[in-house]
């Protein structure tokens, strides 16, 4: 039901504090090596391997580690985009990204992003999106941190590349409170398998 909370589905608030404790509690061992079964999974999709611009983000905290599958687009010479975010508009920038080591730093929350002098990408380049959320359906809803940064960003795609999450089992949830500005997905992989948006 978008726009207005099913019975019986508790609020965002309440689903982001109840999945993101679950999330935490995942031992560090465990986490390190579900986010490397997941990232197998995604680097098998053909829209990935055959993506030659790629959006990803730098996981934080207990979020699935996307630290290989950045590795990945880099070592086969894909474009990696990475976002920045402007807080005072409440927008996310994309800017192209070669070397962690010299083109990040510290954003807002702690984040590493991209410093704000790396080139912007054209988004109608960008051909495959892998982006964060707290908690999914099997019909591809997201729940995200709160901001609406990707819910904004999603519809500036000219042309709309395979958007794709990452997500621990225990984040898969029958429902998750809608809203007509949120924006579902088209795959989420998880250590088990992946769910296709209908």
């Amino acid at each position: 039901m978008v726009g207005k909370v099913a019975a019986g589905v508790v609020s965002k608030t309440a689903l982001r504090k109840q999945v993101v404790a679950a999330r935490d509690a995942i031992p560090t061992a465990t986490r390190r090596e579900l986010s490397e079964r997941i990232t197998t999974r995604i680097l098998g999709l053909e829209t990935y391997r055959s993506a030659r611009c790629v959006l990803a983000y730098m996981s934080f905290g207990s979020e699935f580690d996307t630290s290989d599958f950045i590795a990945d687009a880099l070592a086969h010479g894909k474009t990696l985009c990475l976002p920045r975010v402007v807080p005072d508009q409440r927008r996310l920038d994309v800017h192209t990204v070669e070397n962690l080591e010299c083109h990040l730093q510290s954003g807002v929350w702690g984040i590493r992003e991209p410093r704000a002098d790396r080139p912007l990408v054209d988004l109608g380049q960008v051909d495959f999106v892998l982006l964060p959320g707290v908690a999914f359906t099997r019909r591809c809803e997201r729940l995200g941190y709160g901001g609406g940064f990707y819910d904004r960003l999603i519809p500036r795609f000219a042309r709309r590349p395979r958007l794709v999450a990452a997500a621990f089992d225990l984040q898969i949830r029958d429902q998750i409170p809608l809203e007509a500005t949120d924006q579902c997905i088209d795959v989420v992989i998880y250590e088990r398998g992946l769910y296709l948006k209908c």
